[in-house]
């Protein structure tokens, strides 16, 4: 979008226009007092390359980390140029959401692309345009299972389903009467006793992590049918989409809902956002769906065109039964998604992800020999892993955060049990002479003395 500033004649114009002598008039309804009296007291313009040396002057002030083998939820992976250039143009960026689809049919083609791209991905039948992101999506599943279960008001969840994912569902559901219970892990995986124990006609659904907050990735066809056999439905979160690359697709398996985080696909993490809600289900749940759902048709001519298909929120005319008043649309980031994933193709998506899986092999295999160092659950992951150290990870951490490295997450802050343990991801960005490196790095702090 060009932004060309106004000139006299141009200012004086837009008045005459609105019929108002000049801009104090303009601002009349703003007290006086709260008017500023005199021009804003600012320096004299600076020439491009010397804004250029300034702003580089004050970036070169930043801590800059070299390398980050951070995880946990947000994962880093290479955006191409382009997906940044096509995006960031006008008509991508300047439309929110098409409330006149008949001239919006750029727009809601943009989304009904993303919707195909995603439904292949998670082998659903149909996908929104779009949720807030992964954590408010997983709170809308777990609304939605209600709608579907009616009297049913329990949710089963595996506790190594990301905790603030957790923490928001939790804080979502306490208005609506509706119980969520947490189900412990055994050895980093969903404990089926457990599940079985707590499994009864009153659960509305079980919400299991594809890979989990430890990485891990299991095969929840028998959980599925579990569900299904006592009316209830399975919800599939995704935290790290780019696993589906690698591993079976959650509607492949029996999920009836898939949820996840979309910033893999083409986002940059920028302290944590923006972000994008994946959410994806079967057919015959469609009506119970939140947010939009874009659809393709043809008119009287036979000419293709792109429409509203469902938009029961609350803007519109059905407010009253609106299935979401929180399902905030994302459609610049779903855009992204959508040219992100059309570069990959699908072969690209594939190998994109068992280059990841070999690079994190590479890296836990590479720190399990170091003295002291386990490997902390004997189980498949995708992207990261957890290490269990000899000493507290907050302390090796705090070393290698001086040393201009981010080594990973410190687990006890979501579990207190797990002090030593480190959450280490390692993606595309991660060279092996990074990971080198922070083996360089451990093995002298892990075995030194004291």
């Amino acid at each position: 979008m060009r932004y060309l500033p106004h000139t006299k004649d141009d200012i004086q114009q837009m008045l005459d226009t609105i019929g108002v002598k000049n801009l104090d008039d303009l601002f009349a309804s703003i007290p006086g007092e709260l008017r500023a009296k005199r021009e804003l007291d600012l320096p004299h313009a600076l020439t491009e390359p010397q804004l250029d040396r300034e702003m580089r002057r004050l970036a070169f002030k930043n801590n800059v980390c070299a390398t980050s083998f951070l995880g946990g939820g947000a994962y880093r992976h290479y955006v191409p140029s382009a997906v940044t250039e096509l995006a960031g143009r006008a008509e991508f960026v300047t439309p929110y959401t098409p409330y006149q689809p008949e001239v919006s049919q750029g727009t809601l083609q943009a989304l009904f692309e993303y919707q195909s791209m995603i439904s292949r991905i998670t082998a659903m039948d149909v996908t929104n345009a779009s949720n807030y992101d992964g954590a408010t999506g997983m709170a809308e599943a777990c609304l939605m299972a209600k709608r579907i279960g009616r009297k049913r008001n329990t949710v089963l969840i595996c506790d190594t389903v990301h905790p603030e994912w957790r923490e928001v569902t939790q804080t979502t559901l306490k208005s609506t009467g509706m119980n969520l219970v947490e189900i412990p892990h055994a050895g980093g995986r969903l404990n089926r006793s457990n599940l079985n124990e707590a499994l009864n006609d009153n659960v509305a659904a079980i919400v299991v992590g594809y890979p989990n907050t430890f990485g891990i990735v299991e095969d929840f066809a028998d959980v599925a049918q579990a569900a299904h056999d006592k009316g209830a439905l399975v919800i599939v979160c995704v935290p790290e989409p780019l696993a589906l690359g690698l591993f079976e697709a959650p509607g492949n398996f029996g999920a009836d809902i898939v949820v996840g985080e979309g910033l893999s696909f083409g986002l940059h993490t920028t302290y944590g956002g923006p972000t994008l809600g994946l959410f994806s289900t079967q057919q015959k749940f469609v009506r119970q769906m939140p947010g939009r759902v874009a659809g393709r048709t043809t008119d009287a001519d036979g000419r293709e065109g792109y429409v509203l298909t469902l938009s029961t929120r609350e803007q519109h005319i059905r407010r009253e039964k609106a299935t979401s008043n929180i399902c905030s649309n994302q459609a610049l980031c779903a855009t992204s998604c959508a040219i992100y994933l059309s570069l990959l193709g699908k072969e690209g998506f594939t190998k994109l992800a068992r280059l990841n899986a070999a690079r994190a092999q590479y890296a836990k295999n590479l720190l399990a020999k170091i003295d002291g160092v386990k490997v902390a659950f004997d189980a498949p992951t995708f992207n990261e892993f957890v290490i269990e150290l000899p000493k507290p990870t907050d302390d090796v951490l705090h070393v290698l955060a001086n040393d201009m490295m981010y080594g990973g997450i410190a687990l006890n802050r979501w579990y207190p049990e797990m002090k030593n343990h480190l959450l280490v991801c390692v993606t595309e960005l991660n060279t092996k002479e990074e990971i080198d490196m922070l083996v360089e790095k451990l093995i002298p702090l892990l075995c030194k003395e004291g």
